[in-house]
């Protein structure tokens, strides 16, 4: 894969507590520069994000419930409406990941659809289901349900679990979702063979703080 290919996987992304105005402004320059799929960032900094990307083809996308997913599912709502408002127009919310370990599926679907009915088809849903803390069996009735709440994309991780972003995941994800949903790699991508090895498990976007570095290297 060249590398003008490769940036079009890449989410490029700030999720830091201390990232500033400025850090999102040359975020957004640098995903014009490159031509990255979409940058990534928090919700309080989508109008600024939604500003400095104008007319390009770099998408907004900013997260909701994050980073735990234990907010109700009428906050996660309405930081949606909020969101795609102001100009986003990718969601990455994360699951409530105690309700998928006592099995009350139900409460999962219907939290991911409440995201996706706030949306107003105005935005792709992306379902961050954290991987980390999950058996393969919850990872693969994460994404059963995700896809049953007509969500976008399943996706690895939140980058503040306990680890990111691991093949056999991947592999697991895209196995169980077919060519039905997006597949999201996330959290500890920061070279380009591992994204590459995520691409080639299955990822079609990269979640990652190093597009940069991933995008200029040479195989």
């Amino acid at each position: 894969m060249n590398q003008s290919a490769i940036t079009n996987y890449i989410d490029h992304t700030k999720l830091h507590p201390t990232t500033s105005r400025e850090d999102v402004i040359q975020l957004c320059k640098e995903a014009i520069d490159h031509n990255f799929a979409a940058v990534c960032i928090n919700p309080c900094f989508v109008s600024l994000a939604a500003k400095e990307l104008g007319q390009s083809i770099v998408k907004v996308c900013t997260v909701v419930g994050f980073p735990l997913g234990a907010n109700t599912s009428e906050a996660k709502a309405y930081e949606t409406e909020l969101a795609v408002q102001q100009g986003a127009t990718e969601i990455d919310m994360v699951i409530n990941i105690d309700a998928l370990k006592q099995n009350d599926y139900e409460y999962v679907k219907k939290d991911i659809q409440a995201v996706v009915e706030a949306s107003r088809d105005h935005a792709i849903v992306k379902v961050i289901i954290e991987t980390c803390y999950l058996s393969n069996e919850e990872i693969v009735k994460a994404c059963e349900l995700a896809l049953e709440a007509k969500a976008h994309y399943v996706k690895t991780s939140t980058g503040f679990g306990s680890a990111g972003a691991k093949v056999e995941d991947i592999e697991l994800m895209r196995h169980t979702v077919g060519d039905l949903m997006g597949v999201k790699a996330s959290g500890g991508i920061k070279d380009l063979n591992t994204a590459l090895a995520m691409i080639r498990a299955g990822a079609s976007r990269i979640g990652t703080s190093s597009g940069i570095i991933i995008s200029t290297t040479h195989n």
